[in-house]
C-alpha cells in the first residue's frame, strides 16, 4: 500500500505543477505525463518489497522522497523544471536573496499540502485491504503504461513537464553528447549560406573600413549582466531604462543580431574571453582548463596592463577558473572591492566604476589598459541601491529599475574617462551577457533554462568615439565568441587560430551557435533569419523564421525537414567536437598559434 500512497503523492505534486498550463489534449496525455513517476512507484515497490521485514526502511525512503517531491514542486512552477545536477550546482550563497525572494506563502503552501497528503494517505490506506489478484494487475497495468511512456513522448510536446523529479536529476548526472573528434567549420551554414544583399554589401564596406581604426587605443569591455536586447529603446523598445547607453549607441556599431553562447554568465565569460566555445554537459572548471589564450594575455604582449573589475564574487560557479591565469595583471571582485550596498550577489557598481577611475589614476602617463568590467545590476532579485524611475510592483519593473541604475553607472564612468581625456582614445566593446525572460514563452522565467530569444538574444555596441562617428546597424548575425578577434581586428592586431570566433569586420556571412544544458539539453543556432531548436532529450526540432515571426511562436520545422535535418546534424556533430575538445586537448587540431588569414 505504501507504493499506492507515494502515487497518490506523485500524482498531487503533477496536478499542482500542471495547473494553469497549457496542457496538450490528447488520448496520450495522460500516459507520457505519468509514465515516469509510474516507473519510480514501481522501484519503490520492488524496494518496498525486498525490506518487507524492515518497514522502517521504506518508510524512510518514502518520508525522504515525499519530502523532495514536494520542495521541486515550487521550483517546477516558477521555472518548468525540477532540480537537476546544474541546478544544485548553482544554488550557492550567492542566490541567497533569489530564493528568500521566493519563499513566499503560495510556494510554502504549495510544500505544505504535498507533504500533508504524505502524512494522511497511509492513514487512510490502513482502512483498505487489496487482494492479492488486484495488486498483481494493478502492477502489470502499471507496468504496460511506463512501456507505453516513451511511445507516446513521441506524440505529445510536453515542454519537458513530463518528467519525474529522480529521473531529471539522473539523467543530468549524465553526459547527453558523446565526445567525438570532429572538424568542421561551425559558423559557416550548412544548408545554404545567405546571399548578400545590397544594403548588406555596403554594411560589410562600412565594417571593413574600421580594421585597425582603433590601433593603439586603451580599450573597455563591459558585460551587462542579464541584459537582453529587446528591452533596450535602441532596439525597439517602448521604454528606455539605459538612456546614456541609447546615447553611445548614436556613435556605435550596433549588431541588431548578437547572441549570447549560453545562457548564464560564468560559461558566457569563458566564450568571450578565449573565443572558445564551453563543452555541453561539462562543468565549467574542467572547460577552463583548456590551454588557451585569453584576449588580456595577447593585449599583455602588446604592452597594455591589463585589469579585471567584478561586482560580484569570483567564488561563484567556477569563475576563478575562468579568470584566473588569463593574463589579468590584477583581479578584483566584491571582496576586494567593498562597497556601500552589499547583496548576497556582491556590492554595488558605483562602488566598482570609483575603483576602476582610481584604478586608471594610478597608471604612469602614457601607459595602455585594458579594463574587463562585469557589474551585477540586472541580476535576479532586480533589487537596485536606489530608485528608479519604473514601477517597482512588478519584476519587469523593477528589472528596468536595476538596468537604469546600471546605465546611471556606466554614464558616470564615461564622464570619468571624459574628465579625464581617455574617452576618444578608448575602444568600448559593451554588450548584455546573457538575455533574461519574463514569461514570454510559457514557463520561461530568468535565463538558464531555455534558449529562446529572450534568453539569448543580447545588444552590442562597439564604440570608438575617435574613428565611429556615425551610427551603424549591423545586420548580420553575431556572437560573442567572435569579441575576442573582433577586438584584434580593430587593434589592427593579428588574430590566432586558436579563436573559434570571427572578427565580425570580416564580410562573410555566419552563424552563432548556442545551447544550454542546465534542464533540458538545448541546442541552438541562428542563421540568417531562420533560428532552429534541438531538444536533444525529446528528439524533437523547432524551426523559426525570426523575419516574420520574432517572436517564435510558429514552429515551422515539418515544413522544411531538409533544412532541419541540416542544422540538426551540425549542431549535434560541433557539441560533440567541443566536448572532445575540451575532454581531450592534447588532440586538437586548433592548438596552433599561427594568424587566421
Amino acid at each position: 500500500m505504501k507504493a499506492i500512497c507515494f502515487f497518490g503523492v506523485l500524482l498531487l505534486a503533477r496536478i499542482l505543477v500542471l495547473a494553469g498550463r497549457n496542457v496538450p489534449l490528447s488520448p496520450w496525455s495522460p500516459v507520457v505525463y505519468l509514465w515516469q513517476d509510474l516507473l519510480i512507484v514501481l522501484v519503490f515497490a520492488l524496494l518496498d518489497r525486498i525490506a518487507r521485514r524492515r518497514p522502517w526502511i521504506s518508510w524512510m525512503v518514502y518520508s525522504a522522497t515525499a519530502l523532495y517531491v514536494a520542495i521541486n514542486v515550487p521550483l517546477i512552477r516558477l521555472m518548468s523544471s525540477p532540480i537537476t545536477i546544474p541546478v544544485l550546482r548553482a544554488t550557492r550563497g550567492a542566490l541567497a536573496d533569489s530564493i528568500r525572494h521566493h519563499l513566499t506563502g503560495g510556494n510554502l503552501m504549495l510544500i505544505g499540502l504535498i507533504l500533508c497528503a504524505a502524512g494522511v494517505l497511509p492513514l487512510l490506506a490502513r482502512r483498505v485491504r487489496l487482494r492479492p489478484r488486484v495488486g498483481v494487475a494493478l502492477t502489470a497495468a502499471t507496468a504496460i503504461l511506463v512501456a507505453l511512456g516513451p511511445f507516446a513522448g513521441a506524440r505529445v510536446d510536453t515542454g519537458g513537464l513530463h518528467r519525474n523529479v529522480f529521473i531529471a536529476l539522473a539523467e543530468t548526472a549524465i553526459p547527453r553528447i558523446a565526445a567525438q573528434p570532429l572538424n568542421g567549420d561551425w559558423q559557416t551554414s550548412p544548408y545554404d549560406p545567405a546571399v548578400s544583399s545590397h544594403s548588406r554589401l555596403h554594411e560589410n564596406e562600412a565594417l571593413s573600413a574600421l580594421k585597425g581604426a582603433a590601433r593603439r587605443h586603451n580599450v573597455v569591455l563591459i558585460l551587462l549582466e542579464s541584459t537582453g536586447a529587446r528591452y533596450l529603446k535602441p532596439y525597439g523598445a517602448t521604454e528606455d531604462p539605459m538612456p546614456n547607453l541609447t546615447a553611445l549607441a548614436r556613435q556605435s556599431v550596433l549588431f541588431e543580431n548578437a547572441y549570447a553562447v549560453y545562457p548564464e554568465s560564468i560559461k558566457g565569460l569563458l566564450s568571450v574571453l578565449c573565443s572558445r566555445y564551453p563543452a555541453f554537459d561539462t562543468k565549467v572548471e574542467v572547460c577552463a582548463k583548456l590551454a588557451t589564450p585569453s584576449i588580456a594575455a595577447r593585449l599583455v604582449s602588446e604592452g597594455y596592463r591589463t585589469v579585471l573589475f567584478h561586482s560580484g564574487r569570483f567564488m561563484y560557479l567556477g569563475m576563478e577558473e575562468v579568470v584566473q591565469h588569463r593574463g589579468f595583471q590584477m583581479l578584483e571582485d566584491a571582496g576586494d572591492i567593498g562597497g556601500n550596498h552589499e547583496s548576497s550577489f556582491g556590492v554595488d557598481d558605483q562602488t566598482t566604476v570609483r575603483r576602476m577611475l582610481n584604478w586608471i589614476d594610478s597608471l604612469p602617463s602614457g601607459e595602455r589598459f585594458f579594463i574587463t568590467y562585469l557589474p551585477v545590476s540586472g541580476h535576479h532579485p532586480y533589487s537596485s541601491p536606489e530608485p528608479g524611475p519604473f514601477p517597482a510592483n512588478e519584476e519587469i519593473g523593477r528589472y528596468r529599475n536595476a538596468l537604469h541604475y546600471s546605465d546611471a553607472v556606466l554614464g558616470e564612468f564615461l564622464e570619468g574617462l571624459k574628465a579625464r581625456g581617455f574617452f576618444e582614445k578608448t575602444l568600448f566593446v559593451v554588450f548584455g551577457d546573457h538575455g533574461e525572460a519574463f514569461g514570454q514563452h510559457e514557463g520561461n522565467y530568468g535565463h538558464t533554462l531555455f534558449v529562446y530569444e529572450e534568453n539569448i538574444h543580447v545588444p552590442y555596441f562597439i564604440v570608438a568615439p575617435g574613428s565611429i562617428h556615425e551610427p551603424i546597424r549591423a545586420g548580420r548575425v553575431a556572437s560573442l565568441i567572435d569579441t575576442e578577434p573582433t577586438i584584434l581586428d580593430l587593434l589592427g592586431l593579428p588574430i590566432s587560430n586558436d579563436c573559434q570566433g570571427s572578427s565580425l569586420l570580416e564580410p562573410q556571412q555566419q552563424m552563432a551557435l548556442f545551447y544550454t544544458d542546465y534542464s533540458r539539453g538545448l541546442l541552438g543556432l541562428r542563421d540568417g533569419r531562420w533560428k532552429y531548436i534541438c531538444e536533444l532529450d525529446s528528439g524533437r526540432s523547432k524551426l523559426f523564421d525570426l523575419a516574420s515571426d520574432a517572436e517564435e511562436t510558429k514552429d515551422l520545422a515539418a515544413r522544411y525537414p531538409e533544412r532541419v535535418k541540416a542544422y540538426r546534424q551540425h549542431l549535434q556533430r560541433w557539441a560533440a567536437a567541443q566536448r572532445d575538445l575540451i575532454l581531450h586537448p592534447g588532440g586538437c587540431a586548433a592548438c596552433s598559434t599561427d594568424s587566421k588569414q
